[in-house]
């Protein structure tokens, strides 16, 4: 059990402090992994960005994961019985999310540079795994070193997904319980972040990098 973000975020960090200082990237999922991202972030003296991507819900149960969108691709899993309209319903309204997303988190600055260099993809948990996996299938096309992916909690099922995955160099957990319904039950204080204090941290990050 974690008490909050923060808390959850110091303890991912001390996980990869061997990273301190390598040729590397941060990349936080929004909202909830930009906390976790700026703390690992600053503790590794990185630059922290963002990775685009969102889950589709299942029609009947929006919370359960069949597959996951970036503005550039998208991975399906668990979708059997999903029609085809559907599906292209839901990515064509996901992307415009990400594209508003885009717009308001790139005012200010161009995505950090993932060629030839460790990526370290942080969020507060993950459930299914398949929105970890759009964004290593995103972040794979950038020609990065390595991709390590870091999370808080996860269930077993979740990681072995992701150690199986040929994209992903390590992964880094640190719960991975078995009894798991959602990510907030392993956090004492689990709150809605916005996308204005996740802007907020993003450029936080980039100015202490600049200065």
């Amino acid at each position: 059990m974690f008490k909050d973000r923060i808390d959850a975020g110091l303890q991912l960090a001390e996980k990869l402090v061997k990273y301190k200082d390598e040729n590397l990237v941060v990349l936080a999922i929004p909202r909830g992994g930009l906390p976790l991202g700026a703390i690992v972030a600053k503790s590794l003296h990185s630059p922290l960005d963002v990775a685009l991507t969102k889950k589709i819900g299942h029609p009947y149960h929006k919370e359960y994961a069949i597959g996951a969108v970036s503005l550039e691709n998208r991975i399906l899993t668990n979708a059997m019985g999903v029609t085809q309209g559907y599906i292209e319903e839901e990515t064509a309204r996901i992307r415009k999310k990400l594209e508003k997303r885009h717009r308001q988190y790139y005012q200010n600055r161009s995505p950090v540079p993932l060629e030839d260099k460790i990526v370290i993809i942080v969020d507060d948990g993950i459930a299914t795994g398949n929105t970890i996996l759009a964004t290593v299938e995103l972040v794979y096309k950038q020609q990065p070193r390595k991709i390590v992916v870091a999370i808080p909690v996860a269930p077993p099922s979740a990681i072995r997904k992701l150690k199986d995955t040929p994209n992903v160099d390590e992964v880094i957990c640190i719960e991975t319980p078995r009894h798991f319904q959602a990510v907030g039950q392993f956090y004492e204080e689990f709150y809605q972040v916005s996308d204005e204090e996740a802007i907020s941290l993003l450029e936080e990050t980039h100015t202490s990098k600049k200065a």
